[in-house]
């Protein structure tokens, strides 16, 4: 039975251009078990009608706000801001969580205030039945009481930790507002990659994961589009970068194991790779960076045909070809 101690959870939904989904989104987020919770939409400065179906679900525990274009970070912090919930789950306008989720996971933590809990998450495509997706089976599926321990885990690659590395989802995470005040808020500088950012933080505030074994996510892809985190743009590629400098310092001052040098290394070399040639102030950076880290594996990152020109000509010349062919095709 619940009572009136039970702790309110704060599902924080930012939405720019997503009225094909937001309808069914919120409705995941109002089909919960857990029944003491608010929902707080915050329409980032959108174009299509997103405002309108937000506004159709309005009542005393769905809140609506709406501000210019200032990115997906900025209108979290908006929703934090406003939220009065204890617990925070974070939910993206295209994604979708089960009934059971937040009410699993929040027995999982046991009111605990220092611990994170996480879920199974489970990846289908647009346009299809979410129930029919592909439930993946990742090794964080289970308690870690060290938060170094699981980041550098999560952060490699089987180039580094065989079997280890990974994505958690946004939506994966049911948190503290206690961890959130510690870490800080979603940086707005970022863009792309700023969910990792935020939830290193978070997580080295924490004394630890909570794996809930009940409750899924579903994570919605896109075939007929770019997704902003695959998105070659300027900004975007800063920001990616950006974050991996902040991921790096946050747990060079917790730890010394130079593990963590060695896999960082092997993202700023994949990151100055697939910079090239579109911006090589950025790629240079970041050779240079996996250089003095110590990087030394595979120079180039791409196709077969394209690890045997990189063979023959160097890395830069299969990454030019590679990159006028991609030209070719959109145009």
């Amino acid at each position: 039975m619940k009572t009136l101690a039970d702790p309110l959870v704060s599902v924080i939904i930012p939405v720019h251009n997503g009225a094909a989904y937001l309808a069914e989104t919120v409705r995941s987020a109002l089909d919960q078990t857990w029944k003491k919770l608010e929902i707080i939409i915050v329409d980032d400065g959108s174009t299509d009608n997103s405002i309108q179906i937000a506004r159709d679900f309005e009542a005393d525990n769905i809140k609506i706000f709406t501000q210019q274009n200032c990115g997906a970070s900025a209108a979290r912090n908006k929703g934090l801001k406003e939220a009065k919930g204890e617990y925070i789950q974070f939910l993206d306008a295209d994604d979708l969580i089960s009934p059971d989720k937040i009410e699993a996971q929040l027995a999982c933590l046991k009111g605990s205030s220092t611990q994170l809990a996480i879920c199974r998450t489970v990846h289908f495509t647009h346009g299809e039945n979410h129930s029919n997706g592909v439930n993946s089976n990742d090794w964080f599926y289970q308690d870690n009481n060290d938060s170094v321990d699981f980041l550098i885990k999560l952060y490699a690659g089987e180039d580094v930790l065989p079997n280890y590395g990974g994505m958690i989802t946004i939506h994966s995470w049911l948190t503290h507002r206690a961890l959130i005040e510690k870490a800080g808020l979603w940086n707005e500088k970022l863009s792309v990659d700023d969910d990792g950012e935020f939830f290193c933080r978070v997580v080295l505030a924490s004394e630890g994961i909570k794996f809930c074994d009940k409750g899924v996510n579903f994570y919605r892809k896109f075939n007929d589009r770019m997704s902003l985190s695959a998105e070659k743009t300027l900004k975007g590629t800063e920001s990616a970068i950006l974050a991996t400098d902040l991921k790096l310092g946050y747990l060079k001052k917790r730890s010394g194991d130079p593990v963590i040098d060695l896999i960082f290394a092997r993202h700023y070399w994949w990151a100055g790779v697939m910079a090239y040639p579109q911006f090589k102030r950025l790629s240079a950076y970041c050779i240079k960076k996996a250089g003095q880290l110590g990087y030394n594996g595979e120079k180039y990152v791409g196709g077969p045909v394209g690890h045997i020109l990189a063979g023959v000509l160097g890395w830069r010349a299969a990454r030019l070809i590679a990159y006028y062919r991609q030209s070719l095709k959109r145009s």
